[in-house]
């Protein structure tokens, strides 16, 4: 009896140290870092703006639970070093204003003095902004350096999904969903080393709009059944276009346009559009390469008169053939088009595959093209009007 209580006595204290032992490791994690700033539960707060303007100018993080919001003005984010983080799909913003006023709006209240006034490192994260046809931008920054969208999804909205003003250094946008928004899914307006990389883009008007821009990485994309145009790009330079998926868009699924130059396109898939492929409108100095354009329908590239100096090199245009003198679709979509030159100049097109067009591999144009270097390209069951060119600047092609 003695020795089962000294047992018991024995375990007692031992718990005991034990816990004293957490008690006082706990007390250790309890005290605060210096210069930590606690999270903001919006939870705990009446309303998102609350939550938000509880911020310091300073800034920090404000976490989302998950539930549908409704809001009838834009939540405006004024701090810099601020992230926004929700709980996923689950956290819905949903803007049900019908004045065109965006769901989100970033900017810096100095700008009202001083134009130039920006904002520094804003991070949105991981949560579902929607609107309505009436309803303005989803997400609208004016001037934010350095932002950063991530795991956003941002769907029906009258006009951008997503609007970036003069968000000119290093604006990143990866691993969102864009959907169903009137006018772009991603307007860039004059930005500067951009990164796209990683998103899905599905029945907007236009995917993605860049404008005045330079340095635009837009890589590793999905971009399906829009109800316009891929991608427009205009007057912006040094970019490159790469590794994407652009798929029926009732438009063309990329445009060069107004003084583009050193922009690179290659490794996409460019299938089933309706108006084109890549049209080049007035674009100097740019690769096409390594590209698969498949049942294009119509100018899988057009080179016009307003470019020149471009290179064409390793893609491969195409039908909907797969062997064994058999096309996978056949009684829908037989039609596939090759190059359309319209009066251009300077242009290389060498090692390319051109197969089973309905239209020819090489069609003319206009006035007649200048400098057309037309060579090693592989012909097949197709037509082209590439001996008209200068005799000087075709040979060696297979057909």
């Amino acid at each position: 009896m003695l020795r089962s209580l000294a047992v018991i006595a024995l375990t007692v204290g031992i718990s005991f140290l034990a816990w004293n032992q957490a008690t006082s490791q706990s007390k250790v994690v309890e005290v605060r870092l210096p210069g930590a700033r606690p999270a903001i539960e919006a939870s705990e707060y009446p309303s998102l703006q609350a939550a938000i303007d509880a911020l310091p100018a300073t800034g920090g993080i404000v976490k989302l639970p998950a539930g549908v919001f409704e809001i009838k003005e834009p939540l405006k984010i004024w701090q810099e070093d601020v992230l926004i983080e929700g709980s996923g799909t689950a956290t819905h913003i949903k803007n049900i204003n019908t004045d065109g006023k965006p769901a989100i709006e970033i900017d810096s209240p100095a700008r009202k003095m001083n134009a130039r006034s920006t904002l520094w490192r804003v991070e949105l994260h991981n949560f579902r902004v929607t609107g309505n046809e009436k309803s303005g931008d989803g997400i609208l920054a004016h001037h934010v350096d350095e932002i950063f969208l991530h795991g956003v999804t941002v769907s029906y909205h009258g006009q951008n999904g997503i609007h970036l003003d003069h968000c000119y250094e290093d604006p990143r946008v990866c691993d969102c969903l864009m959907t169903y928004n009137k006018a772009a899914g991603l307007y860039l307006d004059l930005c500067h080393d951009i990164v796209v990389v990683g998103n899905h883009f599905e029945e907007n008007q236009d995917a993605v709009v860049c404008k005045d821009g330079f340095n635009l990485c837009m890589t590793g994309n999905n971009l399906d059944d829009h109800l316009r145009h891929g991608v427009v790009i205009e007057n912006t330079y040094g970019s490159v276009v790469s590794g994407n998926m652009i798929e029926e868009c009732n438009g063309i699924g990329i445009i060069l346009d107004r003084d583009c130059y050193g922009i690179t396109l290659s490794s996409n898939v460019i299938a089933h559009e309706v108006l084109g492929g890549i049209d080049l409108r007035d674009a100097h100095g740019c690769a096409v390469s390594a590209n698969t354009f498949t049942i294009v329908k119509k100018d899988a590239l057009r080179i016009g008169p307003a470019s020149g100096r471009i290179t064409v090199t390793g893609n491969n245009f195409s039908n909907s053939y797969i062997g064994s003198d058999k096309q996978k679709r056949t009684k829908v979509d037989s039609d596939a088009a090759g190059i359309v030159l319209a009066g251009t100049s300077d242009i290389t097109i060498s090692g390319n595959s051109f197969a089973g067009l309905t239209t020819k591999a090489l069609t003319l144009e206009g006035e007649p093209s200048k400098r057309v270097l037309f060579t090693n390209n592989l012909l097949t069951d197709v037509a082209s009007e590439h001996d008209k060119l200068d005799r000087a600047g075709v040979h060696g092609n297979l057909e």
